[in-house]
Protein backbone atom coordinates (compact mmCIF):
# COMPACT_ATOMS: atom_id res chain seq x y z
CA UNK A 1 0.00 0.00 0.00
CA UNK A 2 2.80 2.39 0.92
CA UNK A 3 4.76 1.52 -2.22
CA UNK A 4 1.66 2.21 -4.34
CA UNK A 5 1.21 5.65 -2.73
CA UNK A 6 4.88 6.51 -3.24
CA UNK A 7 4.61 5.42 -6.89
CA UNK A 8 1.55 7.65 -7.37
CA UNK A 9 3.29 10.63 -5.78
CA UNK A 10 6.37 10.09 -7.97
CA UNK A 11 4.25 9.90 -11.12
CA UNK A 12 2.36 13.08 -10.16
CA UNK A 13 5.61 14.93 -9.43
CA UNK A 14 7.09 13.82 -12.74
CA UNK A 15 3.96 14.99 -14.52
CA UNK A 16 4.18 18.43 -12.94
CA UNK A 17 7.83 18.72 -13.92
CA UNK A 18 7.00 17.80 -17.51
CA UNK A 19 4.15 20.31 -17.64
CA UNK A 20 6.35 23.08 -16.24
CA UNK A 21 9.04 22.26 -18.77
CA UNK A 22 6.51 22.38 -21.58
CA UNK A 23 5.12 25.77 -20.48
CA UNK A 24 6.14 27.94 -23.45
CA UNK A 25 4.52 31.21 -22.37
CA UNK A 26 7.05 34.02 -22.97
CA UNK A 27 8.24 36.20 -20.12
CA UNK A 28 6.92 39.76 -20.10
CA UNK A 29 9.10 42.76 -19.27
CA UNK A 30 7.69 46.22 -18.58
CA UNK A 31 9.21 49.22 -20.36
CA UNK A 32 8.57 52.86 -19.47
CA UNK A 33 6.66 54.81 -22.12
CA UNK A 34 8.93 57.70 -23.28
CA UNK A 35 7.71 61.26 -23.55
CA UNK A 36 9.42 62.00 -26.87
CA UNK A 37 7.07 61.08 -29.77
CA UNK A 38 9.77 59.36 -31.86
CA UNK A 39 11.02 57.30 -28.92
CA UNK A 40 7.47 56.41 -27.89
CA UNK A 41 6.58 55.15 -31.37
CA UNK A 42 9.78 53.07 -31.54
CA UNK A 43 9.04 51.48 -28.16
CA UNK A 44 5.50 50.68 -29.35
CA UNK A 45 6.87 49.09 -32.53
CA UNK A 46 9.30 46.91 -30.58
CA UNK A 47 6.47 45.83 -28.29
CA UNK A 48 4.27 44.93 -31.26
CA UNK A 49 7.03 43.00 -33.05
CA UNK A 50 7.80 40.94 -29.96
CA UNK A 51 4.64 38.90 -30.35
CA UNK A 52 3.68 35.49 -28.94
CA UNK A 53 6.18 33.73 -31.20
CA UNK A 54 9.07 35.52 -29.54
CA UNK A 55 10.78 34.11 -26.49
CA UNK A 56 10.14 37.30 -24.55
CA UNK A 57 7.59 40.11 -24.65
CA UNK A 58 7.73 43.81 -23.80
CA UNK A 59 4.76 45.64 -22.29
CA UNK A 60 4.66 49.44 -22.42
CA UNK A 61 3.53 51.23 -19.27
CA UNK A 62 0.41 53.39 -19.40
CA UNK A 63 2.04 56.57 -18.11
CA UNK A 64 4.79 58.41 -19.95
CA UNK A 65 7.87 59.49 -18.01
CA UNK A 66 10.84 61.69 -18.83
CA UNK A 67 14.28 60.09 -18.76
CA UNK A 68 15.28 60.77 -15.12
CA UNK A 69 11.81 59.74 -13.91
CA UNK A 70 12.00 56.65 -16.11
CA UNK A 71 15.24 55.61 -14.42
CA UNK A 72 13.60 56.15 -11.03
CA UNK A 73 10.78 53.83 -12.08
CA UNK A 74 13.24 51.15 -13.17
CA UNK A 75 15.22 51.41 -9.94
CA UNK A 76 12.08 51.16 -7.81
CA UNK A 77 10.84 48.07 -9.67
CA UNK A 78 7.79 49.78 -11.22
CA UNK A 79 9.29 48.91 -14.62
CA UNK A 80 12.02 46.63 -15.92
CA UNK A 81 13.31 48.63 -18.89
CA UNK A 82 13.66 52.22 -20.10
CA UNK A 83 14.85 53.95 -23.26
CA UNK A 84 17.09 56.90 -22.31
CA UNK A 85 19.85 59.05 -23.73
CA UNK A 86 23.39 57.96 -22.99
CA UNK A 87 24.23 61.21 -21.22
CA UNK A 88 22.50 60.94 -17.86
CA UNK A 89 24.45 60.66 -14.58
CA UNK A 90 25.74 57.25 -13.55
CA UNK A 91 23.54 55.08 -11.33
CA UNK A 92 24.87 51.94 -9.70
CA UNK A 93 21.53 50.10 -9.95
CA UNK A 94 21.13 50.73 -13.69
CA UNK A 95 22.83 48.64 -16.38
CA UNK A 96 23.00 49.01 -20.14
CA UNK A 97 21.20 46.39 -22.20
CA UNK A 98 22.15 47.68 -25.65
CA UNK A 99 22.45 50.89 -27.71
CA UNK A 100 19.63 51.23 -30.25
CA UNK A 101 20.13 54.32 -32.41
CA UNK A 102 21.92 57.70 -32.40
CA UNK A 103 20.16 60.96 -31.60
CA UNK A 104 21.66 63.96 -33.34
CA UNK A 105 22.01 67.58 -32.24
CA UNK A 106 20.41 69.98 -34.76
CA UNK A 107 21.25 73.68 -34.42
CA UNK A 108 18.83 75.81 -36.43
CA UNK A 109 19.56 79.55 -36.58
CA UNK A 110 17.98 82.54 -38.27
CA UNK A 111 19.58 83.74 -41.47
CA UNK A 112 19.84 87.25 -40.14
CA UNK A 113 21.93 86.06 -37.20
CA UNK A 114 25.26 86.28 -39.09
CA UNK A 115 24.56 90.01 -39.58
CA UNK A 116 25.51 90.59 -35.94
CA UNK A 117 28.54 88.29 -36.12
CA UNK A 118 31.80 88.26 -38.01
CA UNK A 119 32.51 85.27 -40.23
CA UNK A 120 34.88 83.66 -37.74
CA UNK A 121 32.25 83.59 -35.01
CA UNK A 122 29.70 81.52 -36.90
CA UNK A 123 30.99 78.26 -35.43
CA UNK A 124 32.04 79.55 -32.02
CA UNK A 125 30.54 80.59 -28.70
CA UNK A 126 29.95 84.12 -30.01
CA UNK A 127 27.09 82.72 -32.08
CA UNK A 128 25.30 81.84 -28.81
CA UNK A 129 26.29 84.78 -26.65
CA UNK A 130 23.31 87.09 -26.14
CA UNK A 131 21.03 84.94 -28.30
CA UNK A 132 17.47 83.86 -27.54
CA UNK A 133 17.29 80.07 -27.67
CA UNK A 134 14.53 77.51 -27.84
CA UNK A 135 15.80 74.08 -26.70
CA UNK A 136 12.58 72.36 -25.69
CA UNK A 137 11.00 72.34 -22.24
CA UNK A 138 13.05 72.32 -19.06
CA UNK A 139 14.47 68.87 -18.37
CA UNK A 140 14.30 67.78 -22.02
CA UNK A 141 17.19 65.99 -23.68
CA UNK A 142 17.70 68.89 -26.11
CA UNK A 143 18.14 71.42 -23.31
CA UNK A 144 20.30 69.08 -21.24
CA UNK A 145 22.70 68.37 -24.13
CA UNK A 146 22.81 72.03 -25.12
CA UNK A 147 23.78 73.09 -21.61
CA UNK A 148 26.52 70.45 -21.47
CA UNK A 149 27.97 71.76 -24.74
CA UNK A 150 27.87 75.47 -23.89
CA UNK A 151 29.48 74.67 -20.54
CA UNK A 152 32.41 73.19 -22.44
CA UNK A 153 32.45 76.36 -24.59
CA UNK A 154 32.86 78.48 -21.45
CA UNK A 155 29.45 80.15 -21.63
CA UNK A 156 27.45 80.80 -18.48
CA UNK A 157 23.65 80.58 -18.16
CA UNK A 158 23.40 84.38 -17.99
CA UNK A 159 24.98 84.81 -21.44
CA UNK A 160 21.93 83.53 -23.33
CA UNK A 161 18.21 83.26 -22.63
CA UNK A 162 15.53 80.65 -23.27
CA UNK A 163 12.19 81.24 -24.95
CA UNK A 164 9.11 79.04 -24.69
CA UNK A 165 8.57 78.16 -28.35
CA UNK A 166 9.17 78.82 -32.05
CA UNK A 167 6.39 81.38 -32.05
CA UNK A 168 8.60 83.57 -29.83
CA UNK A 169 10.98 83.95 -32.82
CA UNK A 170 14.17 82.69 -31.15
CA UNK A 171 17.56 83.36 -32.67
CA UNK A 172 18.55 79.69 -32.39
CA UNK A 173 16.53 76.46 -32.13
CA UNK A 174 18.13 73.36 -30.58
CA UNK A 175 16.59 70.04 -31.64
CA UNK A 176 18.09 66.83 -30.29
CA UNK A 177 16.46 63.92 -32.11
CA UNK A 178 17.27 60.97 -34.38
CA UNK A 179 17.41 61.46 -38.13
CA UNK A 180 14.28 59.75 -39.37
CA UNK A 181 11.72 60.32 -42.16
CA UNK A 182 9.44 61.98 -39.60
CA UNK A 183 12.22 64.28 -38.43
CA UNK A 184 13.19 65.17 -42.00
CA UNK A 185 9.56 66.04 -42.74
CA UNK A 186 9.34 68.10 -39.54
CA UNK A 187 12.51 70.06 -40.34
CA UNK A 188 11.36 70.72 -43.90
CA UNK A 189 7.97 71.85 -42.55
CA UNK A 190 9.78 74.18 -40.17
CA UNK A 191 11.68 75.63 -43.11
CA UNK A 192 8.41 76.24 -44.95
CA UNK A 193 6.79 77.93 -41.96
CA UNK A 194 9.91 79.82 -40.95
CA UNK A 195 12.01 80.40 -44.09
CA UNK A 196 14.41 82.67 -42.16
CA UNK A 197 15.88 79.60 -40.36
CA UNK A 198 18.79 77.48 -41.58
CA UNK A 199 20.76 74.51 -40.22
CA UNK A 200 24.05 75.56 -38.63
CA UNK A 201 27.20 73.48 -38.48
CA UNK A 202 29.65 73.33 -35.58
CA UNK A 203 32.49 73.38 -38.06
CA UNK A 204 33.68 71.54 -41.13
CA UNK A 205 34.48 67.82 -41.47
CA UNK A 206 38.14 68.73 -41.47
CA UNK A 207 37.75 70.29 -38.00
CA UNK A 208 37.06 66.89 -36.42
CA UNK A 209 40.24 65.86 -34.65
CA UNK A 210 41.84 69.29 -35.22
CA UNK A 211 41.19 70.64 -31.72
CA UNK A 212 38.17 72.80 -32.55
CA UNK A 213 34.79 73.26 -30.89
CA UNK A 214 33.60 69.78 -31.81
CA UNK A 215 36.59 68.24 -30.04
CA UNK A 216 36.01 70.45 -26.99
CA UNK A 217 32.40 69.23 -26.84
CA UNK A 218 33.41 65.56 -26.72
CA UNK A 219 36.62 65.89 -24.70
CA UNK A 220 35.14 65.23 -21.26
CA UNK A 221 31.98 63.58 -22.58
CA UNK A 222 33.08 60.24 -24.04
CA UNK A 223 29.47 59.27 -24.73
CA UNK A 224 29.30 62.18 -27.23
CA UNK A 225 30.63 61.45 -30.70
CA UNK A 226 31.17 63.69 -33.74
CA UNK A 227 28.49 63.29 -36.38
CA UNK A 228 28.20 64.56 -39.95
CA UNK A 229 24.79 65.16 -41.50
CA UNK A 230 25.37 64.47 -45.20
CA UNK A 231 24.62 66.92 -47.98
CA UNK A 232 20.95 66.93 -49.01
CA UNK A 233 19.63 65.13 -45.94
CA UNK A 234 17.26 68.02 -45.24
CA UNK A 235 17.03 69.30 -48.79
CA UNK A 236 17.98 72.96 -49.16
CA UNK A 237 18.78 73.16 -45.46
CA UNK A 238 21.89 71.03 -46.00
CA UNK A 239 23.70 72.27 -49.13
CA UNK A 240 26.94 71.39 -47.33
CA UNK A 241 27.86 68.74 -44.72
CA UNK A 242 26.76 69.73 -41.23
CA UNK A 243 29.10 68.84 -38.37
CA UNK A 244 27.41 68.19 -35.04
CA UNK A 245 27.39 65.62 -32.25
CA UNK A 246 25.35 62.50 -31.57
CA UNK A 247 24.46 60.53 -28.47
CA UNK A 248 23.10 56.99 -28.48
CA UNK A 249 19.65 56.12 -27.22
CA UNK A 250 20.24 53.08 -25.02
CA UNK A 251 18.00 50.44 -23.56
CA UNK A 252 18.66 50.08 -19.82
CA UNK A 253 17.44 47.77 -17.07
CA UNK A 254 17.99 47.16 -13.38
CA UNK A 255 21.35 45.61 -12.80
CA UNK A 256 19.73 42.69 -10.93
CA UNK A 257 17.25 41.84 -13.70
CA UNK A 258 17.50 38.18 -14.70
CA UNK A 259 20.47 37.70 -17.04
CA UNK A 260 18.68 35.08 -19.12
CA UNK A 261 15.80 37.48 -19.79
CA UNK A 262 18.21 40.21 -20.90
CA UNK A 263 20.10 37.75 -23.10
CA UNK A 264 16.86 36.67 -24.77
CA UNK A 265 15.73 40.28 -25.21
CA UNK A 266 18.96 41.27 -26.95
CA UNK A 267 18.73 38.22 -29.18
CA UNK A 268 15.10 38.97 -30.13
CA UNK A 269 15.72 42.66 -30.87
CA UNK A 270 18.62 41.78 -33.15
CA UNK A 271 16.42 39.18 -34.83
CA UNK A 272 13.86 41.92 -35.47
CA UNK A 273 16.45 44.35 -36.82
CA UNK A 274 15.35 44.05 -40.49
CA UNK A 275 11.74 44.81 -39.51
CA UNK A 276 12.82 47.79 -37.41
CA UNK A 277 15.07 49.08 -40.19
CA UNK A 278 12.21 48.78 -42.68
CA UNK A 279 9.95 50.86 -40.42
CA UNK A 280 12.70 53.37 -39.59
CA UNK A 281 15.09 53.68 -42.58
CA UNK A 282 18.53 54.90 -41.60
CA UNK A 283 17.89 54.58 -37.87
CA UNK A 284 18.96 51.02 -37.07
CA UNK A 285 21.63 50.53 -39.74
CA UNK A 286 24.44 50.77 -37.15
CA UNK A 287 22.95 48.07 -34.93
CA UNK A 288 25.08 44.94 -35.36
CA UNK A 289 25.33 41.57 -33.66
CA UNK A 290 28.54 42.66 -31.95
CA UNK A 291 27.45 46.16 -30.95
CA UNK A 292 29.80 48.41 -29.00
CA UNK A 293 28.71 49.21 -25.45
CA UNK A 294 32.04 50.69 -24.38
CA UNK A 295 30.73 54.29 -24.46
CA UNK A 296 27.85 53.48 -22.14
CA UNK A 297 27.34 55.69 -19.09
CA UNK A 298 26.29 52.65 -17.06
CA UNK A 299 27.78 49.24 -16.45
CA UNK A 300 26.99 46.57 -19.03
CA UNK A 301 24.33 44.13 -17.87
CA UNK A 302 25.52 40.58 -17.20
CA UNK A 303 23.01 39.24 -19.75
CA UNK A 304 24.38 41.61 -22.40
CA UNK A 305 27.94 40.62 -21.52
CA UNK A 306 26.99 36.96 -21.91
CA UNK A 307 25.50 37.68 -25.34
CA UNK A 308 28.55 39.62 -26.55
CA UNK A 309 30.81 36.78 -25.37
CA UNK A 310 28.62 34.01 -26.80
CA UNK A 311 31.33 33.13 -29.36
CA UNK A 312 34.18 33.48 -26.91
CA UNK A 313 36.16 30.29 -26.20
CA UNK A 314 35.17 28.30 -23.14
CA UNK A 315 37.53 27.89 -20.23
CA UNK A 316 38.60 24.51 -21.60
CA UNK A 317 39.14 25.93 -25.10
CA UNK A 318 40.98 28.97 -23.76
CA UNK A 319 43.41 26.92 -21.66
CA UNK A 320 43.51 23.74 -23.74
CA UNK A 321 47.01 24.57 -25.03
CA UNK A 322 48.31 25.09 -21.51
CA UNK A 323 46.57 21.91 -20.39
CA UNK A 324 48.16 19.95 -23.22
CA UNK A 325 51.61 21.21 -22.27
CA UNK A 326 50.91 20.45 -18.61
CA UNK A 327 49.74 16.90 -19.40
CA UNK A 328 52.77 16.40 -21.65
CA UNK A 329 55.07 17.49 -18.84
CA UNK A 330 53.30 15.18 -16.38
CA UNK A 331 53.62 12.25 -18.78
CA UNK A 332 57.27 13.10 -19.45
CA UNK A 333 58.05 13.38 -15.74
CA UNK A 334 56.18 10.13 -15.07
CA UNK A 335 58.02 8.34 -17.87
CA UNK A 336 61.34 9.69 -16.68
CA UNK A 337 60.55 8.58 -13.12
CA UNK A 338 59.62 5.08 -14.27
CA UNK A 339 62.76 4.88 -16.36
CA UNK A 340 64.86 6.10 -13.44
CA UNK A 341 63.32 3.48 -11.13
CA UNK A 342 63.98 0.76 -13.70
CA UNK A 343 67.56 1.90 -14.15
CA UNK A 344 68.04 1.97 -10.38
CA UNK A 345 66.60 -1.52 -10.02
CA UNK A 346 68.72 -2.81 -12.88
CA UNK A 347 71.87 -1.32 -11.39
CA UNK A 348 71.00 -2.78 -8.01
CA UNK A 349 70.39 -6.16 -9.65
CA UNK A 350 73.72 -5.90 -11.42
CA UNK A 351 75.46 -5.12 -8.13
CA UNK A 352 73.73 -8.11 -6.49
CA UNK A 353 74.63 -10.37 -9.41
CA UNK A 354 78.23 -9.18 -9.24
CA UNK A 355 78.28 -9.77 -5.49
CA UNK A 356 76.90 -13.31 -5.91
CA UNK A 357 79.37 -13.99 -8.71
CA UNK A 358 82.26 -12.87 -6.55
CA UNK A 359 80.88 -14.87 -3.62
CA UNK A 360 80.57 -18.03 -5.74
CA UNK A 361 84.04 -17.48 -7.15
CA UNK A 362 85.44 -17.02 -3.66
CA UNK A 363 83.69 -20.13 -2.42
CA UNK A 364 85.05 -22.15 -5.31
CA UNK A 365 88.53 -20.87 -4.66
CA UNK A 366 88.21 -21.74 -0.96
CA UNK A 367 86.91 -25.22 -1.79
CA UNK A 368 89.69 -25.74 -4.27
CA UNK A 369 92.38 -24.73 -1.79
CA UNK A 370 90.98 -26.89 1.00
CA UNK A 371 90.49 -30.00 -1.17
CA UNK A 372 93.24 -32.57 -0.17
CA UNK A 373 95.40 -33.74 -2.96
Amino acid sequence: MISTSLRSISIATLGLLILSACDGSPQTLRIVAPTEPVDASIVDEISELLDQEAGIRVEVTASQLAEEAALDAVESGEADLALVSNNLPFRSNIATVMPLYPTVLHIVSRKDEPSRLDEGALHGPEMLRGASIYAGPEGSASRYIFERIVERMGLGPDEYRYVNGIEDTPDIVIVFAPISPERIAAIESLREDFPEFELTSMGTPEDIGAGGIIDAAVLLNPHFQPFIIPVGTYGQLTPDPVVTIAVDKILVARSDLDSTSVYDLVNEILRLRPALAAKRPGLFHQLSDDFDASRSTYIVHAGTQAYLQRSAPTVYERYSGVAEVFVTLIVAIGSASIAAVRIFRMRRKNRIDKFYSQTIALRRSVNASSDPE
